[in-house]
């Protein structure tokens, strides 16, 4: 009697095992193998039977490259994080936590879409029609050519699509899909990796462009397999506080542009719209307090003016925090000033915020945390009319930074007066600008 096949497939990555491991040696996850059943390793021999004609090498110098034709979205930051528009035949994958506004600005990017007369089906497998058109109603987003499916069978939703010519495909979302070839529940690893695979294949063959919704874990990543976000041509991070009105949508991946811009957007009443006004949603101006200072900082190609806060208190059992700023490059800091400007912070609770829901990755703000770290230590006041600008060695050097003319240019027309850098920038006119090597020099100028 012939021994039944068995296999194990890890949760976190899709990778498959003939015995079960404790810990997963292609993704290193702990305890995410499960044993797959009869009809799942059926499909699986199935679909491996399955061979295409083989490719033929060609020369580099033969090769035709093709032209991407995109279309625009009518919304000024979606465009910009997918590099000028959506590209026919993409698949393009959207993450964020509940509420964050991902259904919201897909049903109103299907809007804008459709009044370019092309048609689109928005398919939602957590809403009915009718919740979908009262939000579409709020939106004033209710235009023809957009059609709404309520559906999580994958086999019926290809069957809705061969009876029109559909331009553009939204699913609503990637967790609530299933197909009858596979055994287990919607939302499992099988299931979300076998619906983007043949959503891939959908969005090659018909020149479709297809955008998903997928659910974010509690770490933050995308929910499933991370084979999916491999798939893809195009991944998206919604960034931000539910209870607040600033969202970021941040491209981590993008095969047709760029992955250093940020799409900035506001919920209002109306749904997500595109900010109007940018530069003044991520800093105050008012009388001087101690403990904030003002830097700028680059998300791709757009100066952004921010605002750093820090609280630095005596406490017998000593914290440190940030949000929005890399924690082990505070702690970087803080060692610094206890060595070089004898600042000693043992003894002291050191709180580091950067306003707006913004996360700061390059090092341009360093010297702003450092400016933000003494003011509240010795309780002076920053004016609010000052930038400052530089990265921190661990010699207490202050460093150039890249784009600084452009971080000037940016100040100067929101009326700032003074610069604090490494270097004078060339456009000076209007601004003056404090020449600073090193970070005694800082406190010798506050």
């Amino acid at each position: 009697m012939a021994k039944n096949k068995v296999i194990f497939e890890c949760e976190a990555c899709g990778n498959k095992q003939s015995k079960w491991m404790g810990k997963c040696p292609e993704c290193g996850s702990w305890d995410s193998f499960i044993e797959l059943n009869k009809e799942q390793i059926k499909f699986i021999e199935s679909q491996n039977k399955f061979n295409k004609k083989p490719s033929l090498a060609q020369e580099i110098c033969d090769i035709e490259v093709e032209n991407i034709s995109r279309i625009s979205t009518d919304d000024k930051e979606l465009d910009l994080v997918l590099g000028g528009g959506v590209v026919k035949g993409s698949l393009i994958l959207i993450g964020g936590s509940p509420g964050i506004g991902k259904s919201t600005l897909l049903l109103k990017i299907a809007s804008n879409l459709a009044k370019k007369r092309l048609n689109v089906l928005y398919v939602s497998g957590e809403e009915s029609l009718s919740q979908i058109k009262i939000r579409a109603n709020r939106l004033d987003s209710v235009t023809q050519n957009l059609y709404l499916l309520a559906e999580i069978s994958l086999e019926n939703i290809k069957s809705e699509l061969l009876k029109k010519d559909y331009q553009i495909l939204i699913i609503d979302s990637i967790q609530t899909l299933f197909s009858d070839k596979i055994s287990s529940a919607p939302g499992s690893i099988s299931q979300v990796r076998e619906i983007t695979f043949e959503l891939m294949r959908i969005a090659k063959e018909r020149d479709i462009c297809v955008f998903i919704i997928g659910h974010i874990t509690k770490e933050g990543s995308i929910a499933g397999p991370r084979i999916l976000e491999h798939m893809v041509d195009v991944v998206l991070y919604f960034e931000g506080d539910a209870s607040k009105e600033l969202r970021i949508l941040r491209g981590f991946k993008n095969r047709f542009g760029s992955t250093s811009e940020v799409g900035i957007f506001e919920m209002s009443a109306k749904g997500l719209i595109s900010t109007k006004d940018i530069a003044s949603k991520f800093f105050t101006r008012g009388k001087a307090i101690s403990g904030s200072a003002i830097t700028v900082v680059m998300e791709g190609t757009r100066p952004l003016i921010v605002e750093i806060q820090a609280l630095v208190c005596e406490s017998s059992y000593p914290k440190r925090s940030s949000t929005g700023y890399d924690k082990n490059r505070l702690d970087m800091i803080i060692a610094l000033l206890d060595r070089k400007m004898e600042i000693l912070l043992g003894h002291y609770d050191v709180f580091v915020n950067v306003t707006g829901g913004v996360k700061i990755s390059e090092t341009a703000a360093d010297l702003a945390v450092v400016a933000a770290i003494v003011s509240s230590f010795r309780n002076r006041p920053l004016s609010k009319e000052s930038i400052f600008l530089g990265e921190v060695s661990l010699n207490g050097e202050i460093r150039e930074i890249s784009n600084l003319d452009l971080r000037a240019k940016e100040a100067l027309m929101q009326n700032f007066q003074t610069i604090i850098a490494p270097s004078k920038p060339l456009e000076t006119k209007g601004i003056k600008t404090f020449v600073a090597k090193e970070i005694k020099q800082i406190l010798e100028w506050m």
